[in-house]
């Protein structure tokens, strides 16, 4: 009887959470959606990518709200069985209260996996994939990101202005600057410009121009009927290098050992971002991704609080909006207790305890107060 009891809570706080987490999640990938729409109006890039993109920051957005929505549904469904008398009916059956405090923590250590491998695993994958899309992007969008009389430098290394469009879609005393390096670079003028594409390849034809070359400091220059300017090598601006919070967890722990080890250069330079300067980046985003879960179970014990005082006693009310902002107060520590690593490795090892300690007080505390009351 006692397992239908435990298996129907786990039922509902599950059934809850799923709610919750993909209520909040759609509504905040929804509003992100359309920020993200600047990709396609102001960079240039197509809509399948567009929509690659937005798809794949979900899972982001999922294990951020990922503590948030735990918590809730937990509170949510105890107070609910409070209200209803139904933890009343528990505690007369012959539930004891350690009991059902030790069935949740072990339940709640389903969503410390899940939330591991959400961040440590799917999270910088699906990260890393979306922002390739961005870097591998042509701008199918091209012409959509050309305004006249506004110099428009979003596309690599190149600027383009020109003073108007006309019916037929050219574009009228057109200047482009591509600067290569410091040493080198390519400035063409013409009296206009239409954009075509050949065998796939987006082409800005040329008319009635000249081009200036700087080569090594020295200045070379032709002049042209018809030319062709090839746009497709070039890409976006955005999104160009790959940041530590898109590499996989395996390349930052090595990257970890190789530094402590002073593995040879060649070795790290093969992990991207391995470098002592970006080492501080290197322990946040292992510390978000492998440590932050474990404060999940800590979070459930709050929950948990709820149950120490029945309704029916004058201090319930009280004893509710205490865990109410515990609660609150802690998930604002665990979400800035990264800022709190550094480069210190005993320091970040003695954060990266702390969970477990928090987890052993608030057990400790459950084991003297259930003691105390049953005086």
């Amino acid at each position: 009887m006692k397992k239908i009891i435990y298996r129907k809570l786990a039922k509902d706080c599950l059934n809850f959470f799923l709610l919750t987490i993909f209520t909040i999640s759609i509504i905040i990938w929804v509003l992100q959606a359309v920020n993200y729409l600047d990709f396609v109006i102001e960079d240039g890039h197509g809509f399948l990518v567009y929509f690659k993109y937005t798809l794949l920051s979900f899972p982001k957005i999922f294990s951020r709200v990922f503590p948030f929505a735990l918590i809730l549904s937990f509170f949510y469904i105890l107070l609910k069985y409070e209200n209803k008398n139904e933890l009343v009916i528990f505690w007369n059956f012959g539930i004891q209260k350690i009991n059902f405090i030790n069935f949740f923590i072990k339940f709640s250590l389903c969503f410390v996996v899940i939330s591991l491998l959400l961040n440590a695993l799917i999270t910088p994958f699906t990260q890393n994939k979306a922002k390739s899309f961005i870097r591998s992007s042509d701008l199918d969008f091209f012409e959509s990101i050309l305004k006249p009389k506004k110099f428009i430098d979003v596309i690599g290394n190149l600027t383009i202005y020109f003073e108007e469009k006309d019916n037929n879609g050219y574009l009228k005393n057109i200047f482009l600057s591509e600067k290569k390096n410091s040493r080198n670079s390519q400035t063409t003028f013409a009296k206009k410009a239409i954009i075509k594409t050949k065998e796939y390849k987006k082409i800005l034809t040329l008319y009635d121009g000249k081009t200036i070359n700087k080569v090594n400091g020295k200045i070379s220059e032709f002049q042209f009927s018809k030319s062709d300017y090839n746009i497709s090598k070039f890409g976006s601006n955005t999104f160009v290098h790959q940041k530590t919070q898109e590499t996989s967890t395996v390349d930052l722990l090595n990257c970890l050992f190789f530094l402590k080890k002073s593995v040879k250069k060649d070795k790290i330079k093969e992990i991207i971002n391995c470098s002592r300067k970006n080492l501080n980046n290197t322990y946040k985003e292992l510390y978000i991704r492998l440590v932050k879960p474990l404060y999940l179970t800590f979070l459930t014990a709050i929950s948990l609080l709820i149950i120490i005082k029945s309704k029916s006693d004058h201090l319930f009310n009280i004893n509710k909006f205490r865990v109410y902002s515990f609660a609150f107060v802690f998930i604002i520590f665990i979400e800035s207790s990264s800022q709190l690593i550094g480069a210190n490795l005993i320091k970040n090892l003695i954060l990266s305890i702390l969970p477990f300690i928090f987890t052993l007080i608030i057990y400790m505390y459950f084991l003297i107060t259930l003691r105390t009351s049953k005086r």
